[in-house]
């Protein structure tokens, strides 16, 4: 008979067992610390209460710390005949304190155990995620103001557009990972509430200590209502994909900017040659290969509040099975979001940039609007000076002789401190700082 937490005398045929378990045995590993975690803050709730006496809580905990080691040397399992993570460890107590170990459930539902379990996890995830975001803000940061002088062509529509510098387009990135920090912390509050006693969603008749163990498992507060705490399920995890999401538009868009940028029609950028691939039948090839494929998981990270959502729509209040399938859309997405920040931040530290970009005239009708602007500035009217500019880039003789109107070593020579850009977020102006301190805000959670 295969031990289960719900197992009332019959046994499950193979196949619905099977079916119905699925790939959650190695899903639930993860779990492992988790579920001990709350265990133990579970029954010195018990113990508090009467349900356990002073030995009896001595006798548990001990064996649970025993787990603990196996869970944290790699070698627990969740062996072939057990339905998951929580019966496992039930098991194993009961095997060696006899009855004792079947104490440890008094007072819980496997419903509020696994929730709390799930929302431990996620919060280790994303105070993970959010050190991984911050070093590689601080990398966005430093690279900034290192190439905050170094023109870039600007685009609109993919058409030459205005300037830019590297400073403004790698502070662009640094400042929305501020952004998606602000929904990292959103995703937080959310899973930082506890579930524990709500049971299977209709509480307990036993006297539980909800604010003991909210305080015990560094929970901000209880979800109060034991319904409510059931319909975390779903609620949780679209929280964090959500938040995720919205990191992997940001990483998505940057990669897709290096593939574009390091194109030798372009060659904006340069990555070592031992981080690009080659073709199997064109030598000259050095394919942006990481990129790819950030940009490609982080597509599917973004596909997944939309999984989320289908899975946990039209069901009503209570638990229902499909929940368990929650597991394999989001703890996958956030493995690829660990990778994909790592990887972004390796790469980002071989960045290097093209310094005469603007050594090709290509790239003069960019200053186009400079030159209306300098024309106004001197007296023009804008829609006169807008006509004679246009006049001249048609007629192939527009030539911008400078911020100052004066012709000198031609757009090459020039810098984005020449440009004399000095609003709040321009070339001139990238406000690092500030940026810094909204990051700083964001962060505190």
């Amino acid at each position: 008979m295969s031990h289960t937490l719900w197992n009332k005398g019959t046994a499950a045929t193979e196949v619905v067992e099977a079916f119905t378990v699925g790939n959650d045995r190695i899903l639930d590993l993860r779990l492992a610390a988790c579920d001990i975690e709350g265990s133990k803050a579970h029954i010195r709730m018990l113990e508090s209460i009467g349900l356990l006496n002073e030995e009896e809580l001595k006798t548990l905990t001990e064996g649970l710390d025993h787990i603990l080691v196996s869970v944290k040397a790699g070698t627990f399992l969740v062996e072939d005949d057990v339905e998951d993570i929580h019966s496992q460890i039930e098991l194993m107590l009961t095997r060696e304190l006899g009855d004792l170990g079947k104490k440890i459930h008094s007072g819980r539902s496997r419903n509020d155990q696994v929730l709390t379990d799930l929302k431990l996890y996620l919060r280790g995830e994303l105070h993970q995620v959010r050190q991984e975001v911050l070093d590689l803000f601080q990398l966005f940061q430093q690279l900034t103001q290192q190439h905050k002088e170094v023109l870039l062509p600007g685009y609109t529509h993919g058409q030459l557009a205005m300037p830019s510098s590297f400073g403004l387009w790698l502070g662009a990135y640094a400042e929305a990972l501020a952004e998606d920090m602000t929904q990292l912390g959103a995703a937080f509050k959310i899973v930082n509430r506890n579930p524990l006693g709500s049971a299977a969603g209709y509480g307990s008749s036993f006297p539980l200590d909800r604010a003991m163990t909210t305080r015990l498992l560094g929970f901000e507060a209880p979800v109060y209502n034991s319904i409510t705490a059931q319909l975390g399920r779903g609620r949780n995890e679209m929280a964090v994909a959500s938040a995720l999401a919205s990191l992997a538009l940001t990483l998505n868009k940057f990669a897709a900017d290096c593939t574009l940028y390091m194109s030798p029609n372009l060659g904006f950028i340069h990555f070592p040659d031992e981080v690009t691939t080659g073709s199997s039948i064109m030598p000259h090839k050095k394919n942006p290969d990481v990129w790819e494929i950030i940009r490609g998981r982080c597509n599917q990270i973004l596909a997944c509040p939309n999984e989320i959502a289908l899975l946990s729509s039209n069901l009503p209040h209570g638990y229902h099975r499909d929940f368990q399938l929650l597991k394999e859309i989001l703890f996958p997405a956030l493995e690829r979001m660990h990778d994909c920040l790592r990887m972004t931040g390796y790469m980002l530290g071989l960045l290097e940039v093209n310094t005469h970009i603007f050594d090709n005239p290509l790239y003069e009708n960019l200053f186009t609007v400079e030159e209306v602007n300098r024309r106004v500035l001197a007296g023009t009217p804008f829609r006169e000076a807008y006509r004679q500019v246009g006049i001249e880039v048609n007629e192939g003789r527009f030539h911008y002789e400078g911020p100052d109107g004066k012709d000198g070593a031609g757009i090459g020579g020039l810098k984005a401190s020449d440009l004399h850009h000095s609003h709040l977020g321009s070339l001139g102006n990238l406000c690092t700082q500030e940026i810094a301190a909204t990051m700083e805000a964001a962060a505190a959670w």
